[in-house]
């Protein structure tokens, strides 16, 4: 019953609450990232949502568009400045999300909804993360964010897909407050982002 409807209530109910109280917030973010960051000051790209339907997610730009002699964009960790890195490690870029929960596209908890690319490198068990709509946060942001694998990351997935409940997702939420204030987890040890999944070697399941 929770899965098949009142999820979805409270995620329209948290995420209409969240832009109306946030909005002096979101314009503020907005002029900063104007300014410090340049136009366009939304990062918009398709990612798969549940059942794998595509859709468009949302985030404040937290990289300049930097590139070489060449026309091509300089790494990762160049263009993600100093105000980037804050947004990123307090999570405010993520807040523009609340409007994809707001259609229908995400929820506030559940797997982060990753590139489309990846969807052909998932083998059988890593696909099963979208049985359910993708997430503000979830059980591998609360686990260890950036910091884990990515099998270690979809294992975690998976688990929630299997645990779904209230109770899971409140702990993920409060679990997300701490993990956020501890600003825990926000980069991969060899990246300043996560590397990027280009499938796993063994193709059975996860395991933590």
């Amino acid at each position: 019953m929770y899965k098949n409807g009142i999820k979805r209530g409270l995620d329209f109910i948290l995420s209409l609450c969240g832009i109306i109280v946030l909005s002096p917030v979101l314009l503020v973010l907005a002029v900063l990232v104007r300014v410090k960051l340049g136009s366009p000051i939304l990062f918009k790209q398709e990612r798969p949502g549940k059942d794998e339907k595509i859709f468009t997610l949302c985030k404040f730009r937290t990289m300049t568009d930097a590139r070489d002699e060449k026309g091509e964009l300089l790494p990762d960790e160049v263009r993600l400045t100093k105000f980037g890195k804050l947004l990123r490690a307090t999570s405010l870029d993520e807040l523009p999300e609340l409007f994809n929960i707001l259609k229908g596209d995400m929820s506030v908890i559940g797997p982060r909804p990753l590139l489309v690319r990846y969807l052909p490198r998932y083998n059988a068990f890593q696909r099963r993360r979208h049985e359910v709509r993708p997430g503000l946060t979830g059980l591998a942001q609360i686990s260890g964010r950036n910091a884990l694998t990515w099998e270690e990351k979809f294992a975690y997935d998976v688990r929630y897909v299997d645990h779904l409940s209230f109770a899971m997702d409140a702990r993920i939420f409060f679990g997300t407050v701490r993990a956020v204030l501890k600003h825990e987890g926000i980069s991969s040890e060899t990246s300043a982002t996560m590397e990027e999944f280009m499938g796993s070697v063994d193709a059975s399941e996860g395991n933590l």
